[in-house]
């Protein structure tokens, strides 16, 4: 075993030893850690990280949404340790991004990249099928993959996510005005390119999409970097300006969950509501006390939906 993976392994088996033992907060938030290892492509290293252990369930990828961000948005309190309690979880940093970023110049960030990278990941941990679970952006992710690889797709969650950007339900400019304008004044101050403005506007962002102001002022409080590269994300927002992905839904025939914040701004219900109606035989989960992060603002009922569904109940 290589000596990151074993570190991993240790600090894995103390936090799961403390959360049977009642001495860590559900909430608690893991500590940052080395990659499990790199999957070496023509493009990228695409670093990866993975959670429990072989257990004879089908295997977890979730892919984190942006784009621009590190899946360490995803790793602000313990939901995924949790999920991990009963399978394998994988957690990866897209190309360009976190730990990903030793990528050949001009590599493309188009949809068929992001995919080709999921698929690489998975033969590269030797994933006939897996459980997929997209979060945000990264359901677009999802939904492409499962598109083009669904012998691979064994179940589907779409959290929070979306099919196309034109077909997405955003309310945030018409809830928060006062952040928004104040969001536009720091973007003309420190000037619109600048990587300062974007950090800036990353956090202004995730000032919005909270149901809680108590759980978005301690998330952002811990959060201080969440991996954001505003030149990868600019990239995919381009490469993927005109993908529309609906149309895939109706095929699919796998068993899909999708889940949404009850008071998501960012992706309001009705885009979650579209998909699950052109998914056969979906279900959709609300959560009545989140926003854009069900995962973060719920945990607790966020791993008894997830853990339901891939158990079958």
């Amino acid at each position: 075993m290589p000596a990151q993976i074993g570190h991993m392994r240790i600090i894995l088996a103390a936090l799961f030893s403390l959360v049977l033992l009642g001495v860590a907060a559900p909430s608690a938030i893991p500590p940052v850690i080395p990659p499990t290892g790199y999957v070496r492509t023509h493009d990228v290293d695409l670093a990866y990280w993975v959670y429990g252990a072989k257990r004879g369930t089908t295997p977890v990828i979730a892919v984190n949404g942006g784009p621009g961000l590190s899946h360490i948005y995803m790793m602000q309190n313990d939901v995924w340790l949790r999920i991990a309690r009963e399978r394998e979880v994988v957690l990866y940093d897209q190309r360009g991004t976190g730990r990903s970023t030793r990528i050949v110049r001009g590599a493309s960030q188009s949809m068929a990249a992001q995919v080709a990278d999921l698929d690489a990941l998975r033969a590269h941990l030797g994933f006939k099928r897996f459980d997929l679970v997209g979060d945000s952006y990264g359901g677009m992710i999802a939904i492409a993959y499962a598109a083009a690889h669904p012998q691979h797709v064994a179940k589907l969650v779409l959290s929070d996510s979306v099919a196309s950007w034109n077909g997405i339900v955003h309310l945030l400019p018409d809830v928060f005005p006062d952040v928004e304008a104040a969001d536009a004044a720091a973007m003309k101050r420190l000037g619109p390119d600048s990587d300062a403005a974007a950090q800036r506007s990353l956090r202004d962002h995730f000032k919005m999409i909270f149901y809680s102001p108590e759980l978005r002022d301690r998330y952002l409080a811990h959060a201080k970097d969440l991996g954001y590269t505003p030149a990868v994300g600019a990239a995919v927002a381009k490469a993927t300006a005109s993908l529309d992905l609906m149309s895939a839904l109706p095929k699919f025939r796998f068993p899909t969950l999708v889940i949404n914040g009850r008071y998501d701004m960012n992706v309001a219900p009705l885009t979650a509501w579209r998909m699950y109606r052109a998914i056969p035989g979906a279900r959709i989960v609300f959560f009545e006390h989140s926003s854009h992060l069900p995962s973060y603002e719920e945990p607790d009922r966020y791993v008894r939906v997830l853990d339901d569904f891939f158990n079958g109940r």
